[in-house]
């Protein structure tokens, strides 16, 4: 299950008061209310598009497995190509955004993003789908932090846009909690390949929104793009991922997959190099010597290992092991995902009560409670013996992410509040990669189904106590 979506109010963009602007009326002009209105139905619609994509997968991969063939590490392959490209990509489409304009490059992820969804659809095997929702993650990574972008540039009061950025946050809640529920009916009634056409009328409407009513921002052409430190990203976390889930399917003592180790090691280390000296780096790093940002982006990372983990191993229990329909998997998540958005409006009064880092503290701890609570899971276990536990693990997620997120905000400089959103975009997304890779080898690998899952949710619960400790300790001391 992917987290609640991230709340960027503060997030700073390019003034619309840039001297330059004087020779781009439409960066000077005022948004009318209907045109700044369908502006954020257009950005809601692509954040919507992107988070869909993330949970209505899921309950489609038993029957994706039976229809296109392969095993358990294909199916990781399915969920992890988008989250590499989407984890890799997004700080550089931010960059993008601000040196060609925000709303062309938000056009063309909307356009890509479509595209990608219909080859997915009519994919004739596992490998032009994996590539196909590769495509699909880093058209993800471009309308992300462009949406936002946009908002900013429609609404110039400060008030009004925090208010936009609430109904684009609710919305993509709305389709955190809708896709299981509309994926499990769409593939039975209509099969597996539906759930990708869902966007085709959803792309569609966004472009036209988006060309009609949307203003551009003003362009940054001095901004530049770190490509060397984006194909090290890129390479550093696909290969670590590609050997992870290959070891879990052909044994770690497979040449290649020590090989992939090794290679990914290196390709880290390049990464940290360039990025320590490039002029304008994709990853700042001198963000990380301040502590709360550093513990934040940590715990980030640490959550979504557990959460996005488990829920990839989930799908494949209910649906193997228990037999469940795709429609009868997504009501099993529902009570789940309906959990997220009630605390997560909840969670900025108990943070007000107690502080950001107890806040944090307990969430994380209480979704590890509910992860040592499902141990006695078995083969066949009653749907209601477990649910609980279920809700148990998404509260916790719900009450730590708004926190977490205006503490790693508020922890830098508000003109770095951008960059600053998109590192925890980033960490969060490379939790989720690693979390599905390790997750998915150790149920591949297993003898049993079961062991490997007992094996996630003690892993799971552990880390998630090891971020409410990072969070509860760093608290205490002061940036070096």
């Amino acid at each position: 299950m992917p987290s609640a979506p991230v709340k960027f109010a503060s997030i700073k963009f390019q003034s619309t008061t840039d001297t330059r602007a004087s020779s781009r009326p439409e960066t000077t002009s005022t948004p009318s209310k209907l045109a700044s209105s369908l502006t954020l139905a257009a950005m809601s619609l692509g954040y919507g598009v992107v988070q869909l994509d993330v949970t209505i997968v899921n309950t489609a991969l038993n029957a994706i497995g039976m229809s296109l063939g392969g095993g358990v590490s294909e199916l990781q392959w399915v969920v992890s190509a988008y989250t590499i490209a989407f984890a890799a990509f997004i700080l550089t489409a931010g960059a993008l955004g601000d040196r060609v304009g925000a709303k062309r490059v938000f056009m063309a992820g909307f356009a890509i993003f479509t595209a990608a969804s219909v080859t997915c659809a009519v994919a004739p095997n596992a490998a032009i789908l994996i590539a196909a929702r590769c495509v699909q993650g880093l058209a993800a990574a471009i309308l992300v932090p462009n949406s936002l972008a946009l908002l900013s540039h429609a609404y110039l009061d400060e008030k009004a846009r925090g208010r936009a950025v609430g109904v684009w946050a609710a919305g993509a809640s709305l389709a955190l909690t809708a896709g299981p529920l509309v994926g499990g009916g769409l593939i039975t009634l209509v099969g597996w390949r539906s759930i990708f056409l869902v966007n085709l009328p959803i792309g569609l409407a966004g472009l036209w929104l988006t060309w009609r009513f949307a203003g551009e921002t003003t362009r940054a052409p001095q901004r530049e793009i770190d490509l060397p430190g984006q194909f090290a990203a890129i390479a550093a976390l696909g290969t670590l991922a590609g050997a992870i889930i290959e070891g879990g399917a052909g044994g770690w003592e497979d040449p290649l997959v020590i090989a992939g180790f090794a290679a990914s090691a290196v390709l880290a280390v390049l990464f940290v190099w360039r990025e320590s000296r490039a002029s304008q780096p994709m990853l700042p790093l001198s963000l990380f010597r301040h502590r709360m940002f550093a513990l934040t982006s940590l715990v980030g990372l640490l959550v979504n290992v557990a959460i996005y983990g488990l829920f990839f191993v989930l799908s494949l229990y209910f649906q193997q092991v228990n037999g469940l329909s795709a429609f009868a998997t997504g009501l099993a998540f529902v009570p789940m995902m309906g959990a997220v958005l009630p605390v997560n409006l909840i969670a900025p009064r108990v943070t007000e009560r107690i502080g950001a880092p107890a806040t944090i503290a307990a969430g994380a701890t209480l979704s590890a409670a509910g992860c040592l609570a499902l141990l006695g899971i078995a083969a066949h276990t009653s749907y209601w013996a477990i649910c609980a536990q279920l809700i148990a693990i998404s509260t916790g997620l719900g009450l730590l992410v708004p926190p977490l997120t205006s503490t790693l905000l508020g922890s830098v400089a508000k003109s770095r509040s951008g960059i600053a959103a998109g590192v925890l975009n980033a960490t969060r997304q490379t939790g989720s990669v690693l979390g599905v890779a390790v997750f998915g080898a150790l149920v591949g690998q297993s003898a049993a189904f079961i062991t490997g899952l007992h094996a996630s949710l003690i892993i799971s619960a552990g880390v998630l106590l090891a971020a409410a400790a990072a969070i509860w300790r760093g608290a205490s001391m002061k940036d070096s």
